[in-house]
């Protein structure tokens, strides 16, 4: 779910994400797969995969949503939009992301994993970089233990994701450019006379945000006030400041007889598709000691076993179910019509909801086949990553239920219930009363939808009018600050209509909902307390790499409803903005001794609370240095508070970011706007649009004062700042997860040592450490100065060049597209799109062609090192680190390096106010021109990578992943992490030529996307492209060295991993080689050439001249089709689909081998390869079957003949995905890669403009010719298995060969079961 979307936006500027979303059970969750040429086994970023951003906007985007819903279709039918955090850039890389069906179908739940961060967009989410280095693995998608990888999705959602523009970057908001405090102060003493104006905001919100600035009636009277006298002032304000916020004024709120409660609002984003959510308050906190987990089965077994839902399939709907404390929620986004018919869909997909939700049939097939699928997540689920999440909530919560009642279950319950068992958990809990249903979309007519709410929902429950009530929770008390408040009928513009709720209902509910959700009590973090601190908890574990404390402090939600608490919402921000820029950019200059630090104020409605979280993680040799920095510099904040530039700095960034969102207030999709309505209502929040949000901000800002941003912000840090005072809040706990042993060099492996006095006493050595105040510092105003501009047009003499030998103009526009292609003379192509999808913001990317792959044999690692140590120094020019972070800060720029296997990839989002894409082309050209390469960064990055590659071995996945590219690849260590030994080898010099070698005129490719003008984009392209240099000094033509896959036999091709673990888990990649997305191999063929000896000829006879024009244009289709450059990367990516579909039908839910499997495809541009993979999840026992059975769905193609409606199925989903995302500037960044890049030829402009048409027309022949290239004998493929647990690998035996050197903990084994071809039955 998404995030803690306090209020509004700009409450969520301050309110991070909540944290219970990771204890969520998505039961039929699929896994997306990367849409590049980077596919699953490709690991997360690099060791720490940040983005910068500025703080402000960073924390607000992931604070509304850090997560992106991913549309998959469920192979057997069922679907969801999977929401996944961000991964890294891979997602597309490439070019056209909806070529590649990558988002692999796997039903799975992503509730049980409790994503390591546990979904808190704190303030220190990430450690800030100018040029966030994002360099990705080709292997798997997890992340190294406790490093700052996973800080990527918060800080650079919008750049990581393949299919979609993050949601988040999508709610982002800013405010009027030239508002400074003076005038905000004198706009609110404005607001009795006028409202405040807009600048480009459209009428008629989408998006529930903020609130109005106009304040209500009363509270100045608009005749005669005199503001000058301060009593009247001051008294005017409390009056303001108590005033309760406006409603959204589009969202319908209604409830039937039987209670069912139910919310619509009417959204135009995606056009003629709807979401309809049905919420029944019921979670595992609901779960006696008996029945822990049963809530997660019902949801897997109603959601799957239904008929209904079924029918859906074919409409283009896509459904899904999660559990979670609190709730379980079934899903549903459909067309409002299919194509054939005129038909509503509201009435089929209201009336599945009502069948899954109330009326399931618990067979006991049904039961038995969700019964193993759900033991096999457990499994899958029980990630080193999921146990420490467990262990910081347990202790957090330790006074309540909260603490042992996870989602997921007890594997030894779930065993034992029979239907009868879940059933009448089931009749216990869902009934309408204790549900309520959420449709957002584009309806046009409300009282419609009302009737047909009515007559689907309205006798569901009525046939027991008299049963007992559930008794109500003893917390009854504490229902005023956790319960949503549901008016009753329309608001705003819609009062008109009305309710269907008659005086009287009360003898027609069948039983009543709680009045508190969730219903725990808890021990709150409050000053003064009697009770005794309770001792530092250690949690000890051979698979954790880092060491990492968690400092909790626990208080009652804030409901976000008035003026006033609007208003400290902002307060907060910006003081912890101060503390996120603070921590990251004074150590960032020198070696720290953390790797990161972070501060997170979160709201939780899930858990009933708002969680203070100090996290602190470090090498373990530095841990108490970490923890006394960490302290240190909480107190300096407490202590001496924020100055005054950065209280302007960072309310003017929040004002900004705020209009933005107001601006874009006809761009949001109806998922996030559903999925922030049902956030807000959780936490008790007023729910508003956007330009209320806007308005409200604004009115807010300019009463707010230096002394009481530090007031209110103080209060958040007591618990650290004062810790040991008796008049200082008690932490909730304070939870510290660490290896059981460390790697010292020159030793080798020793034990780790920890105690909780030691802990302690590290907290209280970093309060006696000596603070000063914070000096102001001196922000530039641009990067480059004009009269510098000037010098640089005079000596470059920059001008534009025909793009291509063919055209004689400089200029090529594509009307349809409304693409333009630009050549500077120094050799830079540029491609640029103008769009008003995304009112006055922009994205541009820079593509350089090389990436690792041009990697020397003696310098493996140089590039993705080179490009972290980049990341880590942060300075360019003159300007040191800080002052081009606050540049960034002021002109609202996010910004990303990486570095993949075929390219670097430098990526901006930036706001047209202010000069803001100005700005962005300054930091990209002296990034080109003048970057600064300090030798303290690259000892950083190359620490970092060093601890990356160490951690291999306590992860099964990467471990398993690892060893499988070694050994397909024949050991070509450009695909996987550098080695130590590699490592130790580079110097500052050799990482440093090793990427701006790479960054050669005609090799590099700029993309811009966004709400300019033409005028404006071509100025900035030639004053800041064009000047840059074409060539350098040292200037060496880099080609790839030649890649192999290794040779047949071999005996690498299968292979196991055994881990040492107390719990037992298992997993198995399967892979083989494919071409590129352009049809071109690795043994040098030419696909296109076999493909022009093939007819298309029908050997049926023509019935009638009609019947003859219609084959006529269907071959010509046909040959248009196989004839085009994407005619692989099209039929791959439906192939694809497919596949994923017929595994999750065999593998998963027929033969219940898994919960979790997928196949990838990888298809690289420049490279001339490809690859597949199938990723399989499952038991230790199941798992040899399970990739048997993998391989023979795989090679079971040509026996099990492709059906049409499989392609039918495959294309509407791509398509979907496709119209999906085409307003999205970062999808057309994607479409728009490698348009001039000369080592990508066969890309034209074709590849963009006929996508919708080259999907239509493949056939299931066509689909057979790209099958035929995957390479699936028993001599292409290559398998590794691994295995974890206690008895792990004490039977195996296996040599270790070179591509096991250093990875000691993996005990490598030979060929397995593997080997032996099995039935599926």
């Amino acid at each position: 779910m998404a995030g803690s979307a306090s209020v509004v936006g700009c409450v969520a500027v301050v309110h991070p994400q909540i944290r219970w979303s990771s204890f969520r059970e998505d039961s039929h969750r699929r896994t997306p797969s990367r849409s590049s040429n980077l596919i699953a086994l490709r690991p997360s970023p690099s060791p720490s995969s940040h983005s910068f951003t500025c703080p402000t906007s960073t924390t607000f985007q992931s604070i509304l949503s850090s997560q992106t819903r991913w549309p998959c279709e469920v192979g057997n039918g069922g679907s969801r939009s999977l929401k996944k955090k961000s991964s890294c850039w891979s997602h597309y890389t490439s070019n056209e992301k909806v070529i590649e069906a990558h988002l692999s179908k796997q039903h799975k739940c992503i509730s049980c994993f409790l994503n390591r961060c546990r979904n808190r967009s704190c303030i220190n989410k990430f450690v800030p970089r100018v040029f966030s280095d994002k360099s990705t693995f080709p292997l798997l998608k997890h992340t190294l233990d406790n490093v700052s990888a996973r800080y990527a999705h918060d800080t650079h959602t919008s750049f990581c994701n393949s299919l979609r523009l993050t949601k988040v970057r999508l709610l982002r908001m800013h405010l009027l450019e030239t508002l400074t405090l003076d005038q905000l102060k004198t706009t609110w003493m404005d607001f009795g006379v006028k409202r405040l104006h807009v600048l480009n905001a459209t009428v008629g919100p989408d998006e529930p945000h903020a609130a109005s600035t106009a304040w209500p009636d009363g509270i100045l009277e608009k005749q005669g006030l005199d503001l000058v006298d301060p009593e009247i002032g001051k008294a005017e304000l409390e009056r303001f400041l108590s005033s309760e916020l406006p409603s959204h004024p589009k969202l319908y709120r209604g409830q039937l007889k039987n209670g069912l409660r139910y919310l619509i609002l009417p959204n135009k984003v995606p056009p003629n598709r709807f979401e309809a959510h049905m919420e029944v308050h019921v979670g595992s906190i609901d779960e006696e000691d008996d029945e822990q987990g049963i809530a997660h089965m019902i949801e897997h077994v109603a959601f799957l076993g239904s008929k209904k839902r079924e029918k859906l399939l074919g409409t283009g709907a896509r459904s899904n179910a999660y559990t979670d404390f609190h709730h379980t929620v079934f899903h549903i986004h459909s067309p409002t019509s299919t194509k054939d018919s005129d038909g509503d869909l509201l009435p089929s997909v209201l009336d599945a909801l009502n069948e899954i939700a109330f009326q399931p049939k618990f067979l006991a097939s049904r039961v038995e086949k969700e019964r193993r699928a759900i033991l096999s997540e457990l499994q899958m689920m029980n990630t080193i990553e999921y146990r420490v999440d467990c262990q910081l909530l347990q202790h957090l919560h330790s006074e309540n239920k909260l603490s042992e009642r996870f989602p997921i279950g007890l594997e030894e319950q779930i065993k034992k219930w029979d239907a009868d068992k879940i059933r009448k958990f089931h009749e216990r809990w869902y009934f309408p009363a204790n549900a309520t249903l959420y449709i957002v979309g584009d309806i046009d007519n409300i009282s419609k939808t009302v009737y047909q709410i009515e007559a689907i929902f309205g006798q569901t429950g009525m046939e027991n009018e008299t049963a007992t009530a559930p008794t109500p929770s003893a917390f009854s008390a504490m229902a005023s600050f956790l319960v949503p408040k549901l008016s009753v009928g329309l608001a705003g513009s819609l009062s008109h209509d009305k309710s269907p709720i008659p005086v009287d209902q009360s003898k027609f509910i069948k039983k009543e909902r709680h009045a508190v959700r969730p219903p725990v009590m808890h021990n709150w973090s409050l000053p003064g307390s009697n009770e005794d601190m309770n001792s530092p908890q250690i949690f000890q574990h051979e698979l954790l790499q880092n060491f990492s404390i968690n400092m909790f402090c626990k208080i009652p939600v804030n409901k976000v409803q008035t003026y006033g608490d609007l208003r400290n919402v902002l307060m907060k921000r910006i003081f912890l903005s101060a503390l996120h820029f603070r921590i990251n950019t004074r150590y960032k200059s020198s070696n720290p001794p953390f790797t990161s630090i972070e501060l997170d104020h979160s709201d939780s409605g899930r858990e009933g609370c708002t969680v203070t979280t100090l996290t602190v993680t470090a090498e373990p040799k530095n841990w108490q240095s970490a923890i006394k920095v960490a302290v240190q510099e909480v107190r300096r904040l407490k202590e001496f508070g924020v100055t005054k530039g950065e209280l302007a700095r960072y309310l003017d960034a929040l004002l900004k970011d705020s209009e933005q969102l107001a601006a874009m207030i006809d761009n949001v999709s109806s998922v996030d706007n559903l999925d922030f309505i049902m956030e807000s209502d959780a936490l008790g929040h007023t729910v508003m649009d956007q330009r209320q949000g806007h308005e409200s901000l604004v009115s807010v800002a300019g009463t707010v004062t230096l002394e009481e941003v530090n007031s209110t912000g103080a209060k958040v840090l007591e618990f650290i700042s004062d810790f040991g005072k008796a008049t200082s809040p008690l932490p909730a706990a304070i939870v510290a997860c660490v290896p059981t042993k460390v790697h010292i060099e020159g030793i080798g492996e020793v034990e780790f040592k920890i105690s909780p006095g030691e802990i302690t006493a590290a907290i209280k050595a970093g309060l006696e450490e000596p603070i000063e105040a914070e000096p102001e510092l001196e922000v530039p105003k641009e990067l480059i100065s004009s009269s510098q501009l000037q010098k640089l047009r005079v000596e470059r003499n920059p001008s534009f060049i025909p793009p291509s030998p063919e055209v004689n103009i400089t200029k090529v526009h594509d009307k349809e597209t409304g693409i333009t292609q630009l050549r500077l003379s120094n050799g830079i192509p540029v491609n640029y799109k103008i769009s008003r999808s995304e009112a006055r913001g922009g994205v541009m990317r820079l593509i350089v062609g090389g990436g690792r792959a041009v990697e020397t044999f003696e310098s493996r690692g140089a590039v993705v090192v080179g490009v972290r140590t980049l990341s880590e120094g942060g300075r360019v020019g003159n300007f040191s680190r800080e002052q081009v972070e606050l540049f960034c800060v002021n002109h609202l720029i996010n910004c990303s390096l990486e570095s993949n296997e075929e390219f670097i990839c430098m990526e901006f989002r930036f706001t047209l106010r202010d000069n803001g894409m100005c700005a962005a082309f300054q930091l990209l050209h002296m990034v080109l021109e003048h970057s600064v390469w300090l030798d303290d960064a690259f000892d950083r990055a190359r620490q970092l990578y060093l601890s990356y590659y160490r951690s291999i071995p306590k992860s099964l996945e990467r471990a398993t992943a690892h060893k499988l590219m070694l050994a397909m690849l024949n050991g070509d260590e450009r695909f996987v992490e550098p080695s130590p030994k590699s490592l130790q080898s580079l110097t500052l010099e050799s990482v440093k030529d090793a990427v701006m070698n790479q960054f050669v005129g005609h090799n590099m490719e700029v993309s811009v996307v966004g709400d300019f003008s033409e005028e404006d984009i071509e100025s900035s392209i030639l004053d800041y492209l064009g000047t840059v240099r074409g060539t350098r000094d040292s200037q060496i033509e880099q080609q790839p060295s030649p890649i192999m896959f290794r040779s047949y036999p071999s005996d690498l091709q299968f292979q196991q991993v055994f881990l040492k673990d107390t719990d037992e888990r298992a997993c198995a990649y399967i892979a083989g080689p494919a071409p590129n997305r352009w049809g071109l191999t690795i043994e040098g063929k030419d696909l296109f050439e076999s493909l022009n000896s093939i007819s298309i000829d029908n050997d049926e006879e023509p019935q009638s001249e009609s019947h003859s024009e219609m084959k006529s244009c269907r071959k010509d289709l046909l040959r248009k089709l196989r004839n085009h450059p994407l005619f692989f990367g099209i039929t791959m990516g439906l192939l694809a689909e497919i596949i994923n579909s017929r595994l999750f039908t065999t593998v998963r839910d027929s033969l219940g081998l898994t919960y979790d499997v997928s196949f990838e495809l990888s298809l690289f541009d420049r490279l001339k390869l490809g690859w597949y993979v199938i990723s399989v999840t499952s038991t230790p026992g199941k798992v040899y079957k399970a990739v048997d059975a993998c391989k023979n769905v795989l090679r079971g193609l040509h026996s099990s003949k492709i059906a049409q409606r499989e392609l039918d199925r495959a294309k509407r989903t791509l398509l979907m995905r496709h119209e999906a995302e085409i307003k999205a500037n970062t999808y057309w960044l994607g479409l728009l890669a490698h348009l001039q890049a000369s080592t990508v030829p066969r890309k034209d402009i074709s590849c963009i403009k006929d996508l919708t048409l080259l999907y239509e027309a493949a056939t299931i022949e066509d689909i057979y010719l790209a099958y035929e290239q995957l390479k699936v004998d028993e001599s292409s493929l290559y398998s590794c298995i691994g295995i974890a647990g206690a008895q792990a690998g004490e039977e195996g035996s296996g040599e270790e060969d070179e591509s096991d050197q250093g990875l000691q903990g993996v005990i490598p084994a030979g060929r397995g079961l593997s080997t032996m071809t099995r039935p599926t039955t």
